[in-house]
């Protein structure tokens, strides 16, 4: 039986606790995400998806992580600062998490089992990961950090109705 992301609480950026089942009938797209990464550039894309699509239903949720070749290296608060500096980042940004590994945020667990990567991974292979989940909760789909989010756009409107 599949779990639903719903289940999860998760603190946002600001400390405040963010529960997952507050995005009920949202659909998702879950990133873990790096400020000093080749992939960075990406977070203009995702915040491109959210602007389009957030009045349909489209919640993109930013999981800042240090766990790829320390690309991550500042505090929640300069993290926040870079991303709204820089790519005009409005959509929900989380404490910063790990991914893989015993320390690895339950939300990421679940994630990893509910979408396996190539070969059958669970492990999430670098910076900007990306898991689609509908609007129940269910993990739909993962996709590679190469992956740009504006190529997610099709599946999105598909799930979005």
């Amino acid at each position: 039986m599949s779990q639903s992301v719903h289940q999860f609480e998760m603190p946002l950026n600001n400390g405040a606790m963010q529960s997952l089942e507050d995005y009920k009938g949202k659909v998702l797209l879950i990133v873990n995400t790096a400020s000093k990464c080749g992939f960075t550039p990406q977070y203009k894309e995702l915040q491109e998806l959210y602007e389009n699509y957030k009045d349909e239903g489209l919640v993109v949720l930013g999981f800042p992580c240090d766990q790829f070749g320390h690309q991550e290296p500042g505090s929640d608060d300069e993290i926040q600062e870079f991303c709204s500096l820089n790519f005009g980042v409005s959509f929900p940004l989380f404490k910063k998490i790990e991914v893989n590994g015993d320390n690895a945020a339950p939300l990421y667990k679940t994630l990893k089992s509910e979408a396996p990567g190539v070969l059958g991974s669970t492990s999430v292979k670098w910076n900007f990961t990306k898991f689609l989940v509908d609007q129940n909760g269910n993990v739909v789909e993962r996709f590679a950090p190469t992956t740009k989010p504006s190529s997610i756009a099709s599946k999105i409107e598909k799930l979005l109705g």
